[in-house]
């Protein structure tokens, strides 16, 4: 029995207990939006280890990080300083995307030392045992992709990105659209890779009943990857995108009838007024499923930035509708992040998924700031660090510059506005 069998027979598990109170609300509410698709509690029977996670409409807007390693860079001990940054900074979700290494020791250890959901992507671990065992990717059999993802479910992963919108059909509107970046999405571009070479129709598509029957066993939560995402904002919004997104739909379709929950993932490089309408498309496409935005980042020509330009797509994105953010670092398009890029990544999306819920009037989603906006009338300083959403940062801010009033900061000093207005009070 999934979440969703338990919902549609009315039964309110421990998992949507315990995401209600999260949240702060009702068991029902979640139990009902369960079985309309609309939310799904994220975890997998076998992971015991972690709290269930609900992500969808009506809750508070998440935030995912991703760490793993790479052929080029390979430091077991560097993703787990990553996952602790990533959760010290309060990512509600990781996903591993190593791509280098015993991927299965990195996993199992990052699955070890998390006390949040893990996904993967299970094409990328796929791609590099057929490099391990001396063959190009292209020649591994639909079996043995089947196999990795079962391996990985039974290893308790929670979610698993998979690209099976990339079909014979939506390539070939990439083809005719003529794009700029073409196939971005590492999964995306291996898939097609793998259909041109064995001129096949993606398996993960054709045999879509087979993994949706292994994600039913351990209840893990299919995330329809956008294999053909737009990689750049020119590109947003075409009929690739599109045609990929409507596959999804009805494979959401497909997915809940067998009892499985599902996510839909969504691009990408958006341009900032297309991004509310992505949002409602996907939406209306999908039934209403939980959307997973990369970003959106609105601008190509800030690397080194981009964990900005991907908080302003997501806030907006999170006003929109979107119901999970997975956060973009410093690094992004230049490396393979730091701990640090790590930490700064979070802090930047979860400042945008808060926007995104004051925008959207979610439960509880002001609270914070009003106290926060008291402490400062109070010119109370440690409240004020204590309730940012990053107290390490503020509070070190605010010690490397002590005023000689310590009431006050070295901004204004005595001509502080909020001072000079209580002592007219007076």
């Amino acid at each position: 029995m999934t979440q969703l069998d338990f919902a549609r027979k009315g039964e309110i598990t421990e998992e949507m207990r315990t995401a209600a109170a999260f949240e702060g609300v009702e068991p029902e509410f979640i139990r009902a939006a369960v079985e309309a698709g609309t939310v799904v509690v994220i975890r997998n029977k076998l992971h015991r280890s972690i709290k269930a996670l609900a992500v969808g409409t009506g809750l508070k807007t998440k935030v995912n990080a991703n760490i793993g390693s790479s052929q080029d860079h390979i430091s077991p001990d560097e993703e787990i300083e990553k996952l602790n940054a990533a959760l010290e900074a309060g990512a509600d979700a990781v996903m591993d995307l190593s791509t280098g290494g015993d991927v299965d020791a990195i996993r199992k250890e990052i699955m070890k030392v998390s006390t949040v959901p893990i996904g993967t992507v299970p094409i990328y671990q796929a791609a590099l045992e057929s490099v391990q065992k001396g063959k190009s990717f292209v020649e591994l059999t639909a079996d043995e992709i089947f196999e990795v993802i079962e391996k990985q479910a039974e290893d308790g992963v929670d979610f698993m990105t998979v690209h099976s919108g990339v079909t014979q059909a939506s390539l070939e509107r990439i083809k005719n659209e003529g794009r700029i970046m073409g196939v971005v999405s590492r999964g995306g571009a291996l898939t097609a890779e793998w259909m041109k070479y064995n001129k096949k129709e993606n398996p993960l598509f054709e045999q879509f009943d087979r993994m949706v029957a292994i994600a039913k066993k351990y209840d893990v939560i299919l995330s329809l990857g956008d294999g053909l995402r737009p990689g750049c904002i020119a590109d947003a919004t075409d009929k690739g995108q599109v045609q990929e997104l409507i596959i999804l739909g009805e494979l959401t379709k497909r997915a809940r009838e067998a009892g499985v929950q599902v996510m839909v993932e969504g691009p990408g490089h958006v341009p900032i007024d297309q991004i509310e309408a992505n949002i409602l498309l996907q939406k209306r496409l999908c039934n209403g499923a939980p959307f997973y935005v990369l970003g959106p980042l609105v601008t190509d020509i800030a690397p080194g930035y981009d964990h900005i330009t991907s908080a302003i797509g997501g806030a907006i994105a999170a006003k929109a509708g979107a119901d999970f953010l997975c956060y973009v670092t410093p690094s992004e398009h230049l490396r393979l992040p730091t701990p640090e890029d790590v930490r700064e990544g979070v802090i930047a999306a979860r400042i945008a998924a808060h926007a995104g819920d004051i925008g959207k009037k979610t439960k509880g989603a002001m609270e914070r700031d009003i106290e926060l906006s008291h402490a400062r009338k109070a010119l109370d300083w440690d409240a004020q660090i204590r309730l940012s959403i990053d107290p390490v940062k503020a509070g070190r801010i605010r010690a490397e510059s002590p005023p000689e009033d310590a009431d006050v900061c070295t901004m204004c000093g005595s001509l502080c506005a909020i001072k000079i207005g209580d002592e007219e009070m007076v």
